[in-house]
Order: C-alpha cells, then structure tokens, then sequence
C-alpha cells in the first residue's frame, strides 16, 4: 500500500478495517476534542465499533462513494482525513479530517487533505470539493481557508445533537479553482 509522506515524520496511508485498535486507540485520545464536531457514528467506543467505522468506510471506497486515510506520525495514527462522500457521476465530493490535539498545528490536516483533493480532482474528475462543519468549529473553517475554499453559506439548523439543532457551514473549491 501507499504510504504519503506528510513531514519527515508524518505519513498518509489507507486506514482498514484490520486498523481497528490503532483507530480506536486513536479516538480515546481525541474523543473529547472531536465528539462536538463528527458524528456520532464516527466517534467508536469499542474495537467492533471501531471496525464497523472503519468497514463502512472500506465499502464506501468499494463502492467508489467515499474513502478514509490515516495519519501516522512517529508510528502511532494521530487522524485521519475522508471523503465522506464521493459522486463522479455528480463530480462531486465531501471531505473532512479528524486529529488528536497533540498533532495539532504542524500542516498534517491541510497537507493530507490537499492530496487526496488533489487525486480527486486531477485523476477521479471531481468537480466540486464540500468541506462541511458545524458552525463554531474554527480550526476545520481555518483548514478550508488553507486549502482555498470559498464560504458558500451556512445550512441553520441543519445538524441533529444531543441538545437540539446546529448550523453548518459549507465551504467548496471548484476543479478550476484547484488547478488554477
């Protein structure tokens, strides 16, 4: 399998199913920090569940609808970036990232996000990238903002949560803005 580097200590690479631990082990460090900004489903709280997380997203990519990458960091997975969805007929995606708090502000997000947009739009003929967050969620709008998405709007009242109802925020970049 591929590996990307990210840094001279940073890499990309598929996340799997047979991830699980490493994936769930991940989370554990990171639940507090994410579980306002990813759904529930995402965040796993046993090995199964984590599995389960991780075959969706393997079918996903079976199915060419979406995908999911982690980033390893000195051997141990820190986040990951995904397509949450992903349409060639439509030419349209959605990505979006996760990270523990102690990779934080290194460029890991930006980067591994930015290469697989990239594979998106130069070698699946994506057209349009989504990048959707909940309003509120600076650092995810600050990694949009990086990889030169425009704001598009916000969806009110568009997101389910344990106390009511959130706005999203969408933020795209067009294939020609990309290559540009």
């Amino acid at each position: 399998m591929f590996a990307h580097a990210l840094t001279d200590d940073a890499e990309l690479r598929p996340l799997s199913p047979w991830h699980a631990e490493e994936f769930l082990a991940n989370l554990d460090r990171c639940r507090d920090h994410i579980s306002p900004w990813v759904g529930a489903s995402f965040v796993a709280t046993d090995a199964e569940s984590a599995r389960k997380v991780l075959q969706a997203y393997a079918d996903r990519w079976a199915r060419d609808d979406g995908g999911i990458w982690g980033i390893w960091q000195r051997g141990t997975l820190v986040g990951g970036v995904l397509f949450v969805s992903l349409s060639t007929d439509r030419g349209v995606c959605e990505a979006g990232c996760w990270l523990e708090p102690g990779a934080e502000g290194q460029g890991l997000v930006t980067s591994a996000a930015r290469f697989v947009i990239d594979w998106a739009v130069r070698e699946r003929g994506i057209h349009r990238v989504e990048w959707v967050t909940k309003a509120g969620n600076e650092r995810s709008v600050a990694v949009a903002r990086r990889l030169g998405m425009s704001r598009d709007g916000v969806m009110r009242g568009a997101a389910p949560t344990p106390d009511g109802r959130a706005d999203l925020e969408v933020w795209s970049v067009l294939a020609p803005e990309w290559t540009a």
